[in-house]
């Protein structure tokens, strides 16, 4: 996706009604900037060939790690490295933006039923 328009992140999020469906907001170089909406738990995943990064909005997301749980909160951001076993969890909804190199499933590889192909705003 290319653009030279403002996106305005509230408004992308206001568009999204289903949880763990990701939305291209913006491209950089070869990365994707997604917005999502979270609630409940994932899936216990690794992306084996790159970092992801969480910043949160609004709300309260928990990373379950294997060794602890990471909790952040509106402004909050955590990158989880590469090859690392994570399960995100939301108790009430999330707001949240991720930022990863294009093409990268949200699943990693656990694959199965919440994997989402990345879809565009409108």
């Amino acid at each position: 996706m290319v653009t030279a328009d403002t996106r305005n992140v509230l408004t992308a999020l206001s568009t999204i009604s289903e949880h763990w469906q990701p939305h291209r907001l913006v491209s950089i170089n070869d990365y994707d900037v997604k917005v999502v909406k979270l609630q409940g738990e994932f899936v216990w995943h690794t992306h084996p060939d790159t970092d992801e990064l969480f910043l949160v909005l609004s709300g309260e997301l928990t990373i379950q790690l294997r060794d602890r749980d990471v909790v952040l909160g509106p402004n909050d951001v955590f990158v989880v490295p590469k090859g690392v076993e994570h399960c995100p969890r939301a108790d009430q909804e999330v707001h949240a933006m991720l930022i990863e190199p294009q093409g990268t499933v949200n699943t990693g590889d656990a694959g199965g039923e919440m994997t989402s192909p990345l879809r565009e705003l409108d």
